[in-house]
């Protein structure tokens, strides 16, 4: 039974009669439109409520009396009863709106703000209480007509919300938007807002967008439309007149800090009353009139900021300008070419005489460079990939052509070469340990950049070939740490030779022991206190003695006693005695005065040298030249080295070494230390060295390019010689940076030798 009428609220007439039903209806729907503050008793709530569900249903009561052919008619009459439900409460929420509409006038700005934001929340809380109590007429009639396609009907929820869109929001939109608009200027300028009076007005205006074509569905368009679109549009013009101004009243650097801060405060502007949908197109709005609009001259600012190192403002110029498009190409331009000046300078700067200059001064000078640089890139531009590009682009270019390399890019390899022999020789460096290693990281740093990694590897391996013969490493472990380091870096073939040289000596070592078991065991005769070197032929870059040589008999009885074992242990191998890296130790007992032995570290020359003077005191130039049978490129260094030491004197006060110069010994020679090194190197044995080296890697190179074209050719049979250059070219770059008549001078050769054949129109073919 429906619930007797309360005073003041019209008694419902008759259940289907929609005039007194909607009398009764509007005094409920009424009082929670306005008074819902004050709260609705239960008597009010469940007549309405009752009162719907009656009237849906009065017409289906009074159907089932008429005859069944009329049972169509009966459900085309229900459906007409929900219609004018739906359209009653239609009309009566456009007027309500109307009224709105009428009290907005009075309102401007902030009052409007407050208005607006204070009659959505009512209309809305009261549209969820009235979407309850027509729920009879959704789950029903309104089902019914959106099931079946037709448009311009909503459940009753929704049904407010359009109303409020088309009746009420699309006549005071604009001047709510205009008042958040000055809103957020006034916070822009520093004032203080009610930031959640904006975010009430974004959410209503997200609210309203209802998908007409599906009304289960909601879209962003109102609020893009009516919030958005104008929002972005003022904030250019905003940031558009305050950046002109401040630009002309500012520097560079204090213009960038003020960007910074004011893109800060819109991205946290976003966080506190925007849609996250704004965020994007808010970024890029920003970016194009705070970043884009004056890219050029924060580009123009760079060059000034690199010059006087101010890191941090390289590092606020890169974050703004990165916001955009290509913003920061110009820059690693820039960077590149100021990085590769710089190492230009710096190599400059030491390299006053490149025949005398330091590998570790030359080496540090481009370390220091790319360390200064590397730390740049880290901490101002965040190790962006393209900055790391640009500084490995100018670091290749001024470790491979600078002042020092102006006849050719060899120098470079070659000083590298040389550092690292200066720090894995005993005594070097006085570095050990992680000091060392740091120093061989560094090392390999600047050989990533070395363009011609085959002239760093002729001349690393003469350099190991000559420290491991003379026991001359400081570490084993920081060898083969370097060798692994250059693996890694160019693959196994690059270092295999290396790899064989320390084998070899590991079967030297293993040999000497088995050799001192056999001299100990033998009767003939005691040998000297001497050990052996077995090096691989194909793997050691070593060459035979430049000079023909008689060792002293001591020597070369113990040298005849080790060839017998070793060719007993290894038949049919053929031993080459190379004497230039022969060297021993002598003990000096003739000399006046001497409180012990003076004991001289000599090489297999000097000694020979020497030990003629055990049978007399003198001897001439030309009796030391027949008996040992040096040429004069190997004898007259040996001497001179002697002479100079003191250790023999020439008579008659010449101090040329040469034809008709008499040697005696010196009884009176004096040293601070007891073990006196005369097995020094000349100058001329070291140029001479460094032009075989570099003879070598010609005919080397020579050979590489020749495989390198056979090998691309066997697998595409025919190519055209262009494309054959540009193949060669791209397998050979690891090595070493091949010239194109070079490349072409070997596809002669090649042709010459028939490995290869010209074909017609410009082709190159196999020939197998």
């Amino acid at each position: 039974m429906p619930p007797s009428a309360l005073p003041g609220m019209p008694p419902p007439q008759g259940r289907e009669d929609i005039e007194s039903t909607w009398n009764y209806l509007q005094y409920g729907i009424t009082r929670i439109m306005h008074n819902l503050q004050d709260g609705v008793d239960l008597n009010t709530y469940m007549g309405v409520y009752t009162a719907v569900h009656n009237f849906c249903t009065s017409q289906k009561v009074v159907g089932m009396s008429i005859a069944n052919n009329f049972s169509g008619a009966s459900q085309r009459g229900a459906h007409l009863l929900g219609e004018d439900l739906y359209k009653k409460l239609s009309e009566y929420l456009s007027g309500h709106l109307r009224e709105l509409v009428t009290q907005s006038r009075a309102h401007t700005d902030e009052a409007l703000l407050a208005f607006y934001i204070r009659e959505w929340q009512r209309y809305t809380d009261a549209a969820k209480y009235i979407h309850h109590l027509f729920r009879y007429l959704n789950r029903h009639w309104v089902k019914r007509e959106i099931d079946e396609g037709k448009k311009n009907v909503y459940d009753v929820y929704t049904l407010h919300l359009v109303q409020w869109r088309d009746v009420f929001f699309t006549q005071v939109s604009t001047k709510v938007m205009d008042a958040v608009l000055k809103l957020v200027e006034k916070q822009r300028n520093g004032e203080t807002i009610e930031h959640n009076q904006i975010k009430q007005v974004v959410d209503s205006f997200v609210s309203l967008g209802m998908n007409d074509g599906d009304s289960s569905k909601s879209t962003l368009d109102v609020y893009r439309f009516h919030f958005e679109r104008p929002f972005l549009d003022a904030t250019m013009l905003f940031y558009q007149k305050e950046s002109q101004e401040f630009v002309a009243q500012n520097s560079v650097v204090e213009y960038m800090k003020k960007a910074e801060a004011r893109l800060e405060e819109e991205e946290e502007r976003v966080k506190m009353y925007l849609h996250p949908d704004i965020a994007i197109p808010l970024k890029k709005a920003c970016n194009q009139v705070l970043i884009a609009d004056h890219s050029n001259m924060l580009r123009d600012e760079f060059q000034v900021l690199l010059d006087s190192d101010r890191e941090e403002d390289m590092a606020r110029m890169y974050s703004l300008l990165s916001r955009i498009p290509d913003g920061l190409d110009p820059l690693r331009t820039k960077f590149e070419t100021h990085v590769r000046k710089a190492g230009l300078a710096a190599v400059a700067k030491v390299a006053s005489d490149a025949d005398k200059l330091e590998p570790k001064v030359y080496v540090d000078a481009l370390l220091e460079i790319h360390t200064q640089y590397q730390g740049l890139v880290k901490r101002a531009f965040k190790d962006e990939p393209e900055f790391t590009r640009s500084l490995d682009n100018a670091c290749r270019e001024f470790v491979n052509r600078n002042e020092v390399c102006k006849s050719g890019s060899n120098k470079s390899p070659e000083l590298l070469a040389k550092y690292a022999d200066f720090l894995l020789r005993k005594s070097g460096t006085g570095t050990e340990g992680a000091d060392l290693e740091s120093s061989l990281v560094q090392i390999m740093t600047v050989f990533k950049y070395i363009e011609d990694k085959d002239v760093f590897q002729k001349f690393y391996s003469r350099m190991l070939a000559r420290r491991l013969v003379h026991s001359n490493s400081s570490s084993d472990d920081a060898e083969t740490s370097m060798i692994g380091k250059l693996k890694e870096a160019c693959g196994f073939e690059y270092t295999n030779k290396l790899q064989r040289m320390f084998l070899d000596m590991q079967i030297s070592k293993d040999l000497n022991a088995g050799f001192r078991e056999h001299v100990q065991s033998s009767l003939d005769s005691k040998g000297l206190d001497s050990s052996y070197s077995i090096l691989g032929t194909g793997f050691w870059p070593l060459s035979p003695p430049g000079t023909n040589f008689n060792p002293p008999e001591e020597v070369a009885a113990d040298c005849e006693r080790f060839g017998r074992f070793y060719k007993a242990k290894h038949e049919g191998r053929k031993l080459t005695w190379l004497w230039q890296l022969c060297k021993g130790e002598v003990k000096a007992n003739y000399i006046r005065n001497a409180k012990m032995p003076y004991t001289f570290q000599v090489s297999i020359y000097q000694m020979a040298i020497l030990l003629l003077f055990n049978d007399k005191d003198k001897n001439t130039y030309e009796e030391i030249a027949t008996t040992t049978q040096l040429n004069s490129e190997a004898l007259d260094p040996s001497l001179g080295i002697l002479v100079k030491a003191k250790v023999l004197n020439i008579e008659g006060g010449s101090a040329k070494v040469g034809p008709g110069a008499t040697f005696s010994l010196n009884y009176d020679f004096k040293n601070k230390k007891y073990r006196v090194n005369l097995n020094v190197g000349m100058k001329s044995e070291t140029k001479q060295e460094e032009a075989e080296t570099n003879k070598t890697i010609e005919e080397d190179r020579k050979l590489l390019l020749q495989s390198a074209i056979v090998r691309i050719m066997k697998a595409r049979k025919r190519m055209k010689h262009q494309q054959l250059v540009s193949e060669t070219i791209n397998q050979i770059r690891a090595r070493f940076v091949p010239k194109v008549g070079d490349i072409k001078k070997c596809i002669e050769i090649l042709l010459d030798k028939e490995y290869l054949e010209r074909l017609d129109d410009d082709d190159i073919g196999y020939l197998a």
